[in-house]
């Protein structure tokens, strides 16, 4: 596997994408965006540290799970599946644990626009749905918004504790992210969709996100939005490569990274084959980034981060 180098326009990008006999319409509309990212001034959202090194399931892990953990070095998360009243009937709900890429491209919007606006108070009800259009390049269905508002209810309502422990201290946090929010039930649609109009973060969520906020690249995250695993690569590589010590490349196995990466993959090969692609199209949006494959794994060298430091523009939501 190359090193990761600059590519210049479309077809080049496609170029770096796996031979396949045809481009899927996903991996065209990714490249036209990854040419964009060359171009276009950076529009800068966020996420939580800690979820640069761990992760939110990558599919549904189905309707009796609602604990999840995950530990990557001295990193730990665990997430709890919450409940929410139905103000129709004052029952009360059992929502899901929040999974793939949805949770993740709303927890950076909501990182963003409380960094924004320095405040962990957030309306959504409207420019939701234009981030959504946004990032996608295209109107979403109502399907897609669904989809979405299900997995902001799932997020909204789940308790997420981080923690990180180094030799000198160890910070945790113990809550939910989203602390208050009004709930909206559509009586448009056959199936009721919980959906938060009005988010508060918890305010220990957002005093840790001010010291612990990875700025990441929104046109990239809309390009890699068909793919969880490329989502967590990129968001991975966004703090860790400028970190590595110039000369000193670090070599990381592929049973590391399958451990990090390869929830639900379960032979070596199928992983390394998926791996592979992801990471193929996250260069195409990081193309700073310098990493080399072999055999054995992956090597990491020194690069650029994808957002220079102390240049934080963040989009002014839209409808």
């Amino acid at each position: 596997m190359p090193i990761g180098n600059q590519p210049k326009n479309v077809n080049q990008i496609l170029k770096g994408l796996p031979t396949t006999s045809r481009i899927s319409r996903i991996q065209r509309r990714a490249a036209k965006m990854a040419a964009a990212t060359l171009e276009t001034p950076p529009q800068i959202a966020f996420q939580h540290s800690v979820l640069c090194q761990t992760s939110l399931p990558y599919r549904d892990p189905g309707a009796d799970v609602h604990v999840w953990n995950r530990r990557q070095g001295n990193i730990s998360l665990r997430i709890n599946a919450g409940e929410a009243e139905n103000p129709e009937t004052g029952e009360w709900v059992q929502l899901g644990l929040p999974f793939g890429p949805k949770p993740r491209l709303i927890l950076a919007y909501l990182n963003a626009e409380a960094i924004k606006i320095d405040s962990p108070e957030i309306e959504v009800e409207k420019s939701l749905t234009g981030f959504v259009r946004r990032i996608q390049r295209y109107r979403p269905n109502g399907k897609e918004i669904r989809a979405f508002k299900n997995q902001l209810g799932n997020l909204s309502a789940a308790i997420i504790r981080m923690a990180v422990s180094t030799d000198e201290r160890r910070f945790q946090i113990d809550t939910k992210i989203v602390t208050a929010f009004d709930l909206w039930f559509p009586t448009e649609d056959k199936q009721r969709v919980l959906w938060p109009s009005i988010i508060r973060l918890s305010h220990e969520y957002f005093d840790s996100l001010q010291k612990h906020a990875v700025p990441l690249d929104e046109m990239a995250l809309g390009g890699l939005a068909h793919s969880t695993m490329a989502l967590d690569i990129y968001a991975w590589l966004a703090p860790r490569l400028h970190r590595v010590p110039r000369g000193q490349p670090q070599f990381i196995a592929w049973a590391a990274l399958k451990d990090q990466f390869g929830v639900g993959l379960g032979r070596m090969n199928h992983f390394k084959h998926h791996f592979r692609i992801a990471l193929g199209q996250v260069l195409a949006f990081y193309p700073r980034a310098k990493v080399e494959g072999d055999g054995r794994g992956i090597t990491l060298y020194n690069s650029p981060p994808p957002i220079a430091k102390k240049r934080f523009p963040v989009h002014n939501p839209s409808e």
